[in-house]
């Protein structure tokens, strides 16, 4: 298998962090959707990433949560210790997409203030009112959650969301809030980025005009 993408994106290392939990040999193609998207046009025609390619090289799965399902099911229910069922996994579902949703506008937001000569105040302040009033709810969402992880002592892939979508933006968006305020969360993404797994799977954010 190959993973195209780079490990800056929250949406790829998610996705190479459960490669990699779930012990599955892949290659890691760090192509960047502007800098390579010729290259990623060969596997994936909408220049997306991550994108998994499959041994065949002609099958490709897109979309982090796509990809997941995938690599749960080829484990098997048994070996798929990120995933979730019943009431868990329904609330799984629902912590990643807020996560999901908080890096999706950190792109954004880069995006706007990097690529657009004069940033759009309007969206500008959409954009940190989405992530701030987000991050409120993760916020209270994990502190009202006693246990190591968010459902119990194992990772899960909420768990895995929460941090890469974190990471991203306190890193890219530095200077845009103060992120004393959300501490849970904070001390929720340490403790997952110091397992093997998230450290083996980063690099430092790069702007779209530098890759």
């Amino acid at each position: 298998m190959m993973l195209i993408g780079q490990y800056d994106s929250p949406f790829v290392r998610r996705v190479g962090i459960a490669l990699r939990t779930y012990g599955l040999a892949f290659e890691h193609a760090p192509w960047s959707t502007f800098g390579d998207a010729d290259k990623i046009a060969k596997f994936n025609p909408l220049r997306r990433v991550p994108s998994l390619v499959m041994d065949d090289r002609t099958t490709v799965y897109m979309d982090s949560a796509a990809i997941l399902a995938v690599l749960d099911d080829m484990v098997g229910p048994q070996n798929a210790s990120l995933a979730r069922t019943g009431q868990d996994g329904r609330d799984a579902l629902r912590i990643s997409a807020l996560a999901g949703g908080v890096a999706d506008k950190g792109v954004s937001l880069v995006y706007e203030r990097v690529l657009r000569e004069t940033a759009l105040p309007l969206w500008v302040e959409r954009c940190r009112l989405q992530i701030a009033e987000t991050l409120d709810l993760l916020e209270a969402e994990r502190q009202l959650r006693p246990t190591r992880y968010l459902f119990d002592d194992e990772l899960s892939h909420a768990d895995v969301m929460l941090t890469t979508a974190w990471g991203f933006v306190s890193e890219a968006l530095a200077g845009e809030f103060e992120w004393s305020r959300w501490p849970a969360v904070g001390t929720h993404a340490a403790a997952c980025e110091a397992l093997p797994a998230f450290s083996a799977v980063r690099q430092p954010f790069q702007g779209p005009g530098e890759r």
